[in-house]
């Protein structure tokens, strides 16, 4: 067998032939009249008309007198036939000599069914339009190295239909939810992705420098202060599908750059908005998925049915087998942690070891949507505390197949509480908590100006996909995910 660098010196000695012929192998103007979706379409309306396809060798079969091939551009693939006394001479020619599977043609002729009843180009005149220097993966086993189909993310996509298949899925779940929010008034909105302090999210932040303002700034972690800002200045609803940066560790559910959907509603709450998200996941999910019921990770989900409400501690009650988690102290849960096998850190928080048992003995048994609500204060700096309690919060998550999916909560619009918040998040950075919010003095002043209630929501888009395509890992819906650099 030929080796990948005896394969591409063949292949460019034929690009070298190619143009001493006069061929360019890369001209500039495609001639195509029909994509190859249309064309198996409108076959019979076509009839015998001259027409010209394009796209991408996928295979070569038979020799001399009469060659097939398939070719693939992206919306379909269509087979093609080279004939002695149909096909020009020279593009016959050209074809049996400098073409190899990987190369983009171009076939001009007219179209027949064959003896097998398969729609077919007979192709009059061939030429080249780009060619291709590396052979493919083969089509039986496309790249078989995990991370490489992740790093070649286009070889990944020309042999797996169904990886592409995946992220087309993707690009549907994104539209459907921007049709269900615009139905529903909200705005779409852009705000900064480099900020000069990285606020709205408990995470570890990316740090760059600005030559020109001889200033540092931070990758956001979230746009949740500029989106409230909004709030203040007259917008009731407002939502961004943007990227966020966290420089935190990388596993089967965390890529460092990800995709969210965050959007906000004046006048409303927790109890208001959770009602919006559960008919916002149905929707999306029936769209993808009709019956609304689908597999994931071996377990079929239901999303037709009502979801169910926990409340966070009966989880940690029911599931951690903890008598009275909201009673206990951070040496009583640091306990507890030891005797379920978490490690803990001599300076975490109380609600970090209260989220770490959770994450281990809670969160992987819900697998049907749950809605979790009732968290302890500290577990988020911006969420309003709950009517008649200074020790919860007015929050939810969302949960299916063991994935957090959504986080949402109303709205800290108090200027006084939350100013204090942050002095709490302040006293925790110099205990040595790094993952903490800033204070952030013009999102206080803003809120000072008056902020309406509100409710906020964030949806991970990338394990959303996951979800909904039945993978275990982020880095399947990524096109082009976070990897170390080959050495």
């Amino acid at each position: 067998m030929a080796s990948l660098e005896e394969i591409r010196r063949e292949r460019v000695r034929k690009d070298e032939a190619l143009r001493s012929a006069g061929i360019h192998p890369y001209p500039v103007r495609a001639l195509r009249t029909h994509t190859l979706l249309e064309a198996g379409a409108l076959f019979k309306k076509i009839g015998k008309k001259k027409v010209c396809l394009a796209g991408r060798v996928m295979a070569i079969r038979g020799q001399g007198g009469l060659s097939f091939f398939d070719i693939f551009d992206g919306t379909g693939s269509f087979q093609g036939a080279l004939k002695q006394g149909e096909t020009e001479k020279e593009s016959l020619d050209n074809f049996l000599k400098f073409t190899d599977i990987g190369d983009f043609i171009e076939a001009e002729g007219s179209l027949f069914l064959t003896k097998k009843g398969q729609k077919t180009i007979l192709v009059k005149n061939f030429r080249m339009l780009a060619k291709s220097l590396r052979p493919l993966p083969d089509k039986w086993h496309g790249l078989e190295n995990t991370e490489e189909r992740f790093r070649r993310r286009y070889l990944d996509l020309i042999s797996s239909p169904e990886v592409r298949e995946r992220f087309i899925a993707r690009a549907k779940i994104i539209a459907s939810i921007r049709k269900n929010l615009e139905k529903s008034g909200f705005l779409e909105v852009e705000t900064p992705m480099l900020q000069t302090l990285p606020g709205g999210a408990v995470a570890v932040p990316f740090k760059t420098h600005h030559n020109a303002l001889d200033m540092d700034l931070y990758l956001r972690i979230a746009p949740e202060l500029y989106l409230k800002e909004l709030l203040v200045g007259g917008f009731t609803k407002v939502y961004e599908l943007n990227r966020n940066f966290r420089n935190e560790g990388i596993d089967v559910t965390h890529n460092p750059e990800f995709t969210m959907l965050e959007f906000y509603e004046a006048y409303s709450d927790a109890d208001k908005i959770r009602a919006f998200v559960e008919k916002l996941v149905r929707s999306v999910g029936k769209e993808m998925h009709r019956s609304g019921k689908f597999e994931f990770d071996g377990a079929v989900i239901d999303i037709s049915k009502k979801f169910s409400v926990v409340s966070y501690f009966e989880l940690l009650k029911r599931h951690a087998l903890i008598p009275h988690p909201e009673r206990l102290n951070k040496d009583e849960y640091a306990l507890h942690a030891k005797r379920l096998g978490i490690d803990i850190s001599p300076n975490e928080a109380t609600e970090k070891i209260m989220d770490a048992i959770y994450k281990k003995t809670c969160r992987p048994k819900l697998i049907q949507p749950t809605f979790i609500v009732d968290y302890p204060v500290h577990a988020s700096p911006f969420a309003k505390k709950k009517e008649g309690s200074e020790t919860i919060i007015d929050r939810f998550q969302l949960v299916i197949g063991g994935l957090e999916i959504v986080n949402a909560f109303s709205e800290l619009n108090d200027p006084l509480d939350q100013r204090a918040r942050y002095e709490e998040q302040e006293r925790r950075k110099k205990a040595g908590d790094k993952e903490i919010s800033p204070s952030d003095e013009n999102y206080l002043e803003a809120m000072e100006y008056g902020m309406p209630p509100a409710a906020g929501v964030g949806i991970g888009i990338d394990r959303l996909t996951m979800l909904l395509t039945n993978v275990k890992n982020i880095r399947e819906v990524i096109l082009f995910p976070t990897l170390r650099p080959k050495t």
